[in-house]
């Protein structure tokens, strides 16, 4: 896999705590994002992608009613779901759901938003879930970015270029 160009910067990106019912750390989120995003824009991708073409990003924590909401009226589907990207550079991430899937998945909290970010670039970079192979690629770019974003966490990891592009 390619490096993106140098002469394109990066977009900026924000996360704002719409939601009051659990209490997360913005700023450690927004940390992660700006590191996913760099990972993001060195995946090879031949063509020009919405994560490339904007200049920023913005990531909205919201509850599962709000998120039921919008679910409803740009998808028409009933109840939460987990995130929701717009090709506009907005990624909505409802908080309650990550907390119950982190449970079931035996994940932390942390763990489970982060995940949601990194899926959420990924849509913004042009990669896609609806069919199953695609979904299994997705998900092995969405691992390799948790871990190339938090290799500075652990002594003696990977640096985030190798670890993305490997």
């Amino acid at each position: 896999m390619r490096s993106k160009s140098k002469s394109a910067p990066s977009p900026e990106v924000s996360v704002r705590n719409l939601q009051r019912t659990i209490p997360v750390n913005v700023g450690d989120l927004e940390k992660f994002a700006a590191k996913a995003m760099r990972c993001c824009l060195r995946l090879h991708n031949q063509k020009a992608t919405d994560l490339t073409r904007l200049r920023e990003v913005f990531i909205w924590l919201i509850s599962d009613r709000r998120m039921a909401s919008l679910h409803r009226q740009f998808l028409g589907k009933t109840g939460p779901t987990d995130v929701l990207t717009f090709q506009h550079g907005e990624i909505f991430v409802s908080v309650e759901t990550a907390r119950r899937h982190a449970r079931v998945f035996r994940n932390s909290l942390v763990r489970e938003l982060r995940l949601y970010i990194a899926h959420g670039l990924l849509h913004l970079h042009g990669f896609h879930d609806r069919k199953q192979t695609d979904a299994r690629k997705m998900e092995r770019m969405q691992k390799r970015i948790l871990l190339a974003a938090t290799a500075d966490r652990y002594k003696g990891s990977t640096s985030l270029a190798s670890t993305c592009l490997n």
